[in-house]
């Protein structure tokens, strides 16, 4: 089945690693030609791009803070010139800061934010301008099964997360008329090196509510961006994607 990714141009925030290289991986699969956008980890940014290139595609590493409207001008710039204007946009990037509401710093929950949903909001706005003349884009950004339940110690990762699904809904609905499509995916407990952190017991007790009975992998969530990418998805907008294993039901 033609998934009509082929030769589109995507940036995918946070590439280097985890869900985010997954997705590279499947995008690339399909035919996209990919940038992968780091801030430090060069080197994993770099196997990203070894293996894409190895799927037949052309891909680059672009280094950019993403809550930097500069570094966000400039990560654009670097891809439309050498890969050609932005198709399918993934905001991926972001990062945690766990403690209790009453143990934690301004500056964690500002950190937590300004990755996490001001980087989102500024590759959405910067990608917007030209998926709009050009009458077509896919903007899929990962939100988490957090934003929908909250879940203790990360007020600031679940907010962030939240508002990643309100600016979702909000641009599809100024988009959906220029052939864009603006969607979430709100990814439960998926193993990557940011879970592996989580204490064994916490772990446990996620997994005790799967219906799946079982983590999820990269793979999982980057099939479900690949989807939402395609040309069969060009009706689905304003839409969260929960992939989780029924964690959230």
């Amino acid at each position: 089945m033609d998934l009509g990714i082929n030769g589109k141009t995507a940036l995918v925030t946070g590439g280097g690693r985890g869900i985010g290289r997954a997705v590279c991986l499947a995008l690339a699969a399909e035919g996209a030609n990919i940038a992968v956008n780091y801030i430090g980890g060069s080197d994993e940014a770099a196997e990203t791009v070894a293996a894409c290139a190895a799927l037949g595609v052309r891909a680059i590493a672009v280094e950019g803070d993403v809550s930097s409207a500069e570094d966000v001008e400039a990560v654009f710039a670097r891809v439309e010139q050498e890969l050609g204007g932005v198709d399918i946009l993934i905001n991926n990037a972001g990062i945690t800061r766990d403690t209790l509401l009453v143990r934690m710093s301004d500056e964690d929950f500002d950190k937590v934010i300004n990755i996490n949903l001001r980087g989102c909001y500024l590759c959405m706005k910067r990608a917007a301008r030209g998926m709009m003349k050009r009458r077509y884009g896919r903007i899929i950004s990962l939100s988490s099964v957090v934003a929908l339940h909250g879940n203790a110690g990360q007020v600031n990762y679940a907010a962030s997360k939240a508002g990643i699904i309100g600016m979702t809904k909000s641009l599809a609905q100024e988009l959906a008329g220029r052939g864009v499509t603006v969607n979430a995916l709100a990814p439960g407990y998926i193993e990557t090196a940011m879970t592996a952190a989580i204490p064994e017991a916490a772990q446990a007790r996620m997994l005790a509510n799967i219906p799946a009975a079982r983590a999820g992998q990269p793979e999982d969530v980057a099939a479900a961006a690949v989807f939402l990418a395609s040309v069969q998805a060009g009706y689905i907008t304003g839409h969260v994607l929960n992939v989780d294993g029924g964690m959230a039901m």
